[in-house]
Order: structure tokens, then C-alpha cells, then sequence
């Protein structure tokens, strides 16, 4: 009996287009076809210019380029004033002129990289819009006003042009965005928390930490842009301040009960209750079995029969309750609000209470940014000078673009080297659609349609978030190595210049990063960590204001810096011994010390002034010296005199907030001490 026989399926890749990705480079590619018709219709010089402003401007998100546009445009402006002021006045002193501009350009970097609002985008403008009028016209300063102005045209024309057609067809909002970001960091609590309260949080807790910090310091971030993404913003952006708050929160509280768990288990040991409350919890936090506000309640009450004990088991054990108790909250409010965001409550969304999200800034990185672009940009300027290199202009401007966009990371020398192996990569489809393609095409409709396939191509990597660094390169080669003119102009040689004074830019850039910014990873992490414990110390010190709200959203904006960074540190580094989440418990204890002072007998205020002022001098010391300097012996004892003499007094709230925030001081800063004895003899 014959059988059938089929021929194999061939194995053909699964190619999936997805829509948001292709009507975001859709409507890029619309508002390309535009600003080039405009530029056209206008005779402006260098319409290439304008197209490729198109590209560096279109973000794929709406929310991420909407502020961004008044920024840039008054960015261009100023940039251009700058040149009108200093080219003409010294035209005569190429030195001092390369001085000035190299100067300009470094402090825009260092208040860019100081800002980090939407406003660093007027200052990043400023910067390569002076660089790049300036530099290739340097030859010809007698025509610097004209060139000025048309550069000013084709880049408002190109940014006009792409915010219109973007705000018509709506690419998407930051709402998807951020809801994404707001469940990513929920699974990831829900992941480490049940991992920490089931003993299994020292394996995957660096990285944790970085995803967990880095999620929360995004979701601040998005606020500050949500203004200018939708209408009801005001009300979305309380929203995402109160949950960016509460996910806050869960770091703190997480760290917190896993060490509080860890210490009862190396001592007294976990009580059945507390076990059985523990392994609840924990089926909650991985499947979502059962009721999470009950479980609060549970361990609220266990945490009360606990402390009423009065020995530091108790204590131990409430501090653990307690932490959950609010972790189970924190995780249980986080999951209502995302699904409001977006859609504007009236009365729950008012109710919400939120404070703005405090962004923690860093002189000294943001001048080491800076520094570092000036000196960049004086270097290879002298370079071309001292050379009388023909295109060392275009490589000046090319290199002080790319240098200007890359300032604000520690390290950009990888990225910088990707943008070189994409520029490389996009130079053969350049030269295939100038000397094959374009001299067959006639007329505007004919070109936009004959670049529409690149284009397109080009724009759906930008919108793909894991390879939209790759768009820029291409854009940059494909567009500016063909030069678009209001005619076709195929000339080889121009395009074997124009493509190595990319190149060179690109590689000069390359080699003074390495030199000058490779190693500034790891300082600046240093820095960081030092500015917390300066914040720290001004907290604790009862002379200073009090700002505690404002204080825990710079502290977790701090964490997610270092936390990225850590990832790049050797496992031997030192950076490694400061605990960011330590010092971040240490400055929430810091608190209700602060807050119970005014409510406690004279005698008992002088105890938790010294432990404040201890505290103080402690992270003082460690600011000074730079180094995790160990808590010292006296700051324990006066730990252990204040809880005694608190576990004297009637219970009251303010009392009950502050003898838990020294047991969580304790516990953060004396991890292997015995217990206290006048604590453990109650």
C-alpha cells in the first residue's frame, strides 16, 4: 500500500510587525516627507539638514518628545545667538574661538546633566546647535549670519513639522508605558519579597535591587513628563506620584523584614505563628492565594501581642510583623493604582497625597560631564587646526554632535562604538541609492516614494526599544552622505569626505572618551553614594530642617543611580560594602526619631538626641572619609539606654514609632551584636 509523502515545511522565520512600532515610523516618515516638500518649495540651502532633524527629534514615545519640543527649540536659539556672538567677534583667534565655543558647549553639558528634567534638553540643544553651525563654516565667518539662519529654518521646520504629526496620529501615550513599568516592578517586588521572607534573598538580591530601583526611579522620571502627554494630566500625575511612593516604599520594607527574619532565625528563632503567617504570605506573593488585607491585619495584631512581651525576641518579632504588614499594603495599594492611570477620578485622585518627585543632583558629576566635552572638543579642534586638515571642520562637527549626545553616561565609549559599527553598516545602502537609485528618480513625489522603504526600514528600529541606539547612526550616515540638495548632485569625492569626516568624528570621539571617561563609572557611583550619606546626616541632625518626604524620594532616586552603575563594579570593589538599602532603612528610622522628640519627657529626648547626633556624626565621618566607616560601640549603647527607657513608658503611637525605629536602627547597624541586656532581662 503506497503512502503519501509530503515535502518538509521549509523553515521560514517568523516575522511579526508590530503596529504600534510601524505607525509610530509611519508618521516619522509623513513628517519627513513634509519638512523635505517645505524645505523644497522654500529654496532652504540644505534640506538634508531638515530631514535629518526629523529623526533625531521623533521619539517613540508621545509623552517623551511633547515637552521636549519648546525645549529644543529654544535650545536652537539660543545655540544660535551664541554663535552670532562669538564667530564674527572672533573670527580673527581660531584659538580662543575653539576656547569659547569648547567652553559653551561644556557648561550646557553640566546643566543638562544637572537638571535631568526636560528642561536638560533646551541646555543639550544649545550646546551642538552652537557646535554645528560653528565648526564647518569657521573657514567662511564672513557668511556666518546667513548660515545661521538657514540652520535655524530647516531645524524649526523639521521639529514643527514632526510634533504636528505625531500629536495628529497619537504613536501611544506614556499610559501603557507606564502601567508596563508599574507591573514590572510588582512582579519583581512580589519575586524578592517572597524569596526574602522564605530565606532565599541572598542569591538573586543585587538583582533585584537594580531592577527594583531602576523601575521606581523611571516611574518618577515619567511623571515629570506626563504634564505634557495628556490631557487630565494633573490627575494622572498624582497618580503616578503616589504609586512611584508606594513602590518606593517596598524597597525599604522588603530589606527591612528580610533582616529582621534573618537575625530571629540565626537567635531565637521564628515562632509557629510567625511561620505559618510567613508561608501565607508567601503563597499570596507567588500566586496570589489569598486575601492580602487580612494578612496584614494578621501580622499587625501578632506584631502587638509580640511587642507587648517587652524582650528583644518580641521586639525582633513585632519590627518583622510590622514591616510585613506594611509590605503587604504597600504591594496590595500598587496593584489598584496602575489601573487608574490614564483615567482621571475626580474625587480618588484629589484624595491621593503625593509629594513631587525629588530629583537627586550631583554637581560634581554633572561638572566632570561637562569638563570632559570641553576638553574633548579642544582636543580635536586643535588636531584639525595644527593639521590645516581640508574636513577637519565637518570631523569638529560631527564629533561634537556625537560627544554633546552622549555626555550625561559615565562611560559612553560602548555606545559611541556601536554608533560607529551602525554608521559602517548603513554606508553601503548610501551609496547604492546615490549613484544607483537616485539618478533614475525625477521629482519630489518620485524621491519620497523611492526613500520611502529605507525610511520606513529605518524608523521601526527606532521605534524597538532594544534597537532603536542603532536608528540615529543610520540616519545620520544614510541622510547626510547623500546631502540632499534641491538638485541631484552624485559626486564622489564628496561623498568618499563627507563619509570619512563622519568616521573620523566618530573615532575621534571614540578615542578621547576612552582616554577621559572610561574609568569614571565606578567615581561617580562613589559620588553618589557619598551625597546620600551627606543627606543622611543632615537628617539626623536635629539643627536642620526636616523634610522627610522630599528626603525618601532624592534617597531612592540615588539607589537606582548606584544600583545600574554596581552592575559595572568589580565584585572586589568597595563600592560594593555600602549597602544603599541599609543607609535607606537607617534614614527612614531616622524619622520617627525626629517626630517623637517633641513627645517624649525631657530625660528620654536627651537619650534620642544623642542617638541622632551619633547617627549624624557617623555618616559625616563616612562622608568625609569616603569609606563605609563601621557604627561604633558608643552609638549602641546610647541605642540600647533609649529603647530601655522607651519600653518605660505608656504606649502611644509616637512612643510605639520610635521604639520600633531604634530596633530597626539596631538591626541595620549592629546586625551581629548580642541583644541588648536591659532589653532582654524586661
Amino acid at each position: 500500500m503506497s503512502t503519501l509523502t509530503f515535502p518538509r515545511r521549509l523553515n521560514v522565520p517568523d516575522v511579526r510587525i508590530d503596529p504600534q512600532q510601524a505607525l509610530f515610523s509611519l508618521s516619522s516618515f509623513l513628517a519627513a516627507a513634509i519638512t523635505l516638500a517645505l524645505a523644497f518649495a522654500a529654496s532652504m540651502p540644505r534640506p538634508w539638514w531638515a530631514l535629518l532633524t526629523v529623526y533625531v527629534t521623533a521619539q517613540p514615545m508621545a509623552g517623551a518628545f511633547r515637552p521636549k519640543v519648546l525645549y529644543r527649540l529654544g535650545g536652537i536659539f539660543t545655540g544660535a545667538f551664541m554663535t552670532l556672538l562669538l564667530v564674527p567677534n572672533l573670527q580673527n583667534a581660531p584659538e580662543l574661538l575653539v576656547l569659547c565655543l569648547a567652553s559653551w558647549t561644556g557648561l550646557c553639558i553640566y546643566l543638562a546633566v544637572l537638571d535631568r528634567t526636560p528642561r536638560a534638553f533646551l541646555f543639550q540643544m544649545a550646546a551642538f546647535s552652537a557646535a554645528v553651525i560653528s565648526f564647518p563654516y569657521l573657514d567662511d565667518p564672513a557668511s556666518i549670519a546667513e548660515t545661521t539662519i538657514a540652520r535655524v529654518e530647516e531645524m524649526v521646520v523639521a521639529i514643527l513639522c514632526v510634533t504636528m504629526v505625531h500629536a495628529l496620529l497619537q504613536p501611544w501615550s506614556a499610559t501603557p508605558v507606564i502601567r508596563a513599568r508599574a507591573q514590572s516592578f510588582l512582579g519583581h517586588a512580589r519575586r524578592w519579597t517572597a524569596e526574602a521572607i522564605a530565606s532565599q534573598h541572598a542569591r538573586l538580591e543585587n538583582e533585584h535591587r537594580r531592577m527594583l530601583a531602576a523601575d521606581v526611579t523611571e516611574l518618577g522620571m515619567i511623571a515629570v513628563h506626563l504634564p505634557f502627554d495628556q490631557r487630565g494630566a494633573p490627575a494622572t500625575q498624582r497618580r503616578v506620584m503616589a504609586l512611584q511612593q508606594r513602590l518606593a516604599g517596598v524597597l525599604p520594607l522588603a530589606s527591612a523584614a528580610a533582616n529582621r527574619l534573618d537575625l530571629l532565625r540565626a537567635g531565637p528563632g521564628i515562632a509557629p505563628e510567625l511561620g505559618a503567617l510567613l508561608e501565607a504570605s508567601g503563597a499570596w506573593l507567588q500566586c496570589g492565594e489569598g486575601n492580602a488585607a487580612a494578612l496584614s491585619a494578621q501580622a499587625t495584631q501578632l506584631a502587638v501581642q509580640a511587642e507587648d512581651a517587652g524582650d528583644w525576641s518580641g521586639l525582633l518579632t513585632a519590627s518583622a510583623c510590622l514591616r510585613l504588614a506594611e509590605l503587604l499594603d504597600a504591594l496590595r495599594e500598587g496593584q489598584r493604582l496602575p489601573d487608574g492611570i490614564g483615567e482621571p477620578g475626580g474625587s480618588a485622585d484629589a484624595a491621593l497625597e503625593s509629594v513631587p518627585f525629588a530629583l537627586a543632583r550631583d554637581h560634581g558629576v554633572a561638572a566632570l560631564a561637562g569638563l570632559a566635552t570641553a576638553v574633548a572638543i579642544m582636543l580635536y579642534c586643535a588636531v584639525w587646526i595644527l593639521l590645516a586638515w581640508p574636513n577637519g571642520s565637518a570631523t569638529a562637527a560631527f564629533a561634537a554632535l556625537i560627544t554633546c549626545s552622549f555626555a550625561a553616561q559615565d562611560d559612553p565609549a560602548p555606545v559611541i562604538g556601536r554608533y560607529l559599527m551602525a554608521t559602517l553598516k548603513t554606508f553601503p545602502l548610501a551609496t547604492l541609492y546615490l549613484f544607483v537609485i537616485l539618478p533614475r528618480v525625477d521629482g519630489y513625489e518620485m524621491l519620497v516614494l523611492t526613500l520611502a522603504p529605507a525610511l520606513l526600514w529605518m524608523g521601526y528600529i527606532q521605534a524597538d526599544p532594544k534597537r532603536s541606539p542603532q536608528a540615529l547612526p543610520m540616519f545620520s550616515c544614510f541622510i547626510v552622505a547623500m546631502g540632499f540638495q534641491a538638485r541631484f548632485q552624485a559626486d564622489f569625492a564628496n561623498f568618499i569626505n563627507t563619509g570619512l569626516a563622519q568616521v573620523g568624528g566618530i573615532v575621534a570621539t571614540l578615542a578621547v572618551t576612552r582616554l577621559f571617561r572610561s574609568a569614571s563609572v565606578v567615581r561617580t557611583a562613589r559620588r553618589i553614594v557619598r551625597a546620600n550619606w551627606a543627606d543622611v546626616a543632615e537628617l539626623a541632625d536635629i539643627r536642620r530642617p526636616f523634610r522627610p518626604a522630599r528626603w525618601t524620594a532624592a534617597a531612592v532616586d540615588r539607589l537606582g543611580q548606584v544600583a545600574a552603575r554596581m552592575a559595572l563594579a568589580r565584585g572586589d570593589s568597595d563600592l560594593h560594602a555600602a549597602d544603599g538599602l541599609a543607609d535607606l532603612r537607617v534614614g527612614r528610622n531616622v524619622i520617627p526619631l525626629r517626630r517623637a522628640l517633641s513627645h517624649v519627657p525631657h530625660d528620654i529626648r536627651h537619650h534620642l538626641g544623642t542617638v541622632l547626633a551619633d547617627l549624624a556624626a557617623l555618616y559625616a565621618q563616612r562622608w568625609r572619609k569616603g569609606v563605609t566607616v563601621p557604627a561604633p560601640d558608643a552609638l549602641r549603647a546610647h541605642i540600647d539606654s533609649a529603647l530601655a527607657d522607651l519600653l518605660s513608658l505608656p504606649a502611644e503611637d509616637t512612643r510605639q514609632a520610635a521604639l520600633r525605629a531604634l530596633v530597626g536602627l539596631r538591626c541595620n547597624l549592629f546586625p551581629d551584636a548580642p541583644p541588648p541586656q536591659r532589653v532582654a532581662a524586661a
